[in-house]
């Protein structure tokens, strides 16, 4: 590995590219950093080269290739998060410094640091030895925060290319710091606006108000009726194919240091609340849920503005669990909108992006290679075995497109705010990335 401070440095230079995918404001510094990717990749010796897209470019390298040895596919994106609410950073989003050892700047942890210290390993190992124990594809893409639309088409298109055993994919967390985590599990996506229009004009609300539904109130009514009073989600057939949680499953995961008092601290909650029956972690590792992202209507400044809105705006994510399938869940949703709208508006429902949750034996074929590369990590400490409650729509399409697993062995922290202002990615991680991305290359091929 490079020294420390010559790693710290490419790692802010990586940083500092608002390679924010969602905004085309933002494209000049989006091509940019595939450059700043497929330039450092060539730099550590591997071939490298871009892949335009009809959206942001696809980075794709190659190492050393030998017959006879596994070929391992190591996923990650450069493209990050948008930095709204700004004014919350307490200094600028693009602009890394180092605080009490943690890396503060947006995409720090999503997914900037975790890829960056694979690359680290994959250099400290071809300088050491000049090959690798396995055939490596490193493929890095900049559209994974607005659902990886062009990368599913690159997947069916280069199917020969990148053909191999198994997909690593460094975009998850640890349950704790200096605990050993194997995430084994992903929700999936749903995302989708809702528009609710009334009147075309915004109107005087006390000339108006009685006579014309406010259309506010109406997609306020929707949202609310979206749950039960226990939390579950009311959509007829919602729940259909929802795959029951394991008893190890429940006993695994009981123990881990990650439970509802450390939530409170990291999320500032009063309190925390969901569907009824479920333990919080079971919640968002295992079960449904239905999530209003953002909402807006009407007068947005200081004081008071008399208006009944013309319009008004909900957006929603659906995350789902294994076995959902996110095309039945959005026509589900299309079914409950469009029934229980009244006829006072008009309802304006435009799909987003989706993924499949992903759910795999983490005892089986490359999962116990993937353990034991932890195990050497973090001598003496059992690896967490959990699910993610996020989304990584991709690894859906690894399976579907070239039917193989993904390791999923993320090292950033519960609290490093990946999505929210001041993320952040510990120093340390760096080189803990690159140790365990050269352990589990070596476990990977020693278990072929």
């Amino acid at each position: 590995m490079p020294a420390a401070k010559a790693a710290l440095e490419q790692f802010f230079d990586f940083l500092r590219f608002g390679s924010v995918s969602t905004d085309p404001k933002y494209k000049e510094q989006v091509l940019e950093c595939a450059a700043w990717v497929e330039k450092k990749l060539k730099a550590i010796g591997l071939e490298a080269r871009q892949y335009e897209t009809p959206g942001h470019p696809i980075v794709l390298a190659r190492g050393p290739r030998k017959e006879g040895r596994p070929t391992v596919l190591i996923y990650g994106h450069y493209d990050v998060q948008p930095v709204d609410p700004v004014e919350l950073w307490h200094r600028p989003p693009f602009n890394p410094c180092v605080e009490n050892g943690l890396v503060t700047a947006r995409g720090a942890s999503d997914n900037k640091g975790q890829i960056f210290a694979h690359i680290l390993g994959i250099e400290e190992a071809l300088r050491e030895k000049g090959d690798l124990p396995v055939n490596l594809i490193v493929l890095v893409e900049g559209e994974e925060e607005i659902g990886s639309p062009n990368l599913a088409p690159f997947l069916d298109s280069h199917r020969e290319e990148l053909a191999c055993d198994v997909v690593v994919i460094s975009d998850s967390g640890m349950v704790a710091p200096g605990w050993p985590t194997f995430t084994y599990g992903l929700r999936g996506i749903a995302a989708v606006e809702v528009t609710a229009t009334g009147p075309d004009h915004d109107l005087h609300s006390g000339i108006f108000g009685g006579a014309v539904e406010n259309p506010a109130t109406v997609l306020a009514r929707l949202i609310a009726g979206l749950h039960d009073k226990n939390l579950k989600v009311t959509l007829k057939g919602f729940y259909d194919g929802v795959r029951p949680l394991r008893g190890w499953e429940r006993r695994a995961w009981k123990p881990l240091p990650l439970q509802d008092a450390d939530l409170l601290r990291m999320t500032g909650a009063p309190a925390l609340r969901g569907e009824k029956g479920f333990s919080s972690l079971e919640r968002i590792w295992a079960r449904p849920t239905a999530e209003v992202n953002g909402f807006g209507s009407g007068y947005q400044g200081e004081g008071t503005k008399t208006v009944l809105p013309s319009k008004a705006l909900a957006k929603f994510t659906f995350r789902l669990v294994p076995d959902q399938d996110p095309k039945k869940i959005l026509g589900i949703v299309k079914d409950y909108f469009r029934k229980n709208t009244p006829p006072s508006v008009k309802l304006d429902i435009v799909p987003g992006h989706c993924g499949g949750p992903y759910l795999v034996d983490p005892n089986a074929g490359f999962g116990v290679a993937a353990q034991k590369a932890l195990g050497r990590l973090f001598p003496g400490k059992k690896p967490a075995l959990i699910r993610e409650g996020g989304s990584i729509p991709i690894v859906a399409q690894f399976k579907s497109i070239l039917k193989v697993d993904t390791l999923l062995l993320g090292f950033c922290l519960p609290d490093c705010n990946a999505h929210s202002p001041n993320e952040t990615f510990p120093v340390s991680h760096l080189d803990l990335g690159a140790r365990l991305n050269r352990y589990l290359l070596e476990e990977i091929a020693a278990a072929s």
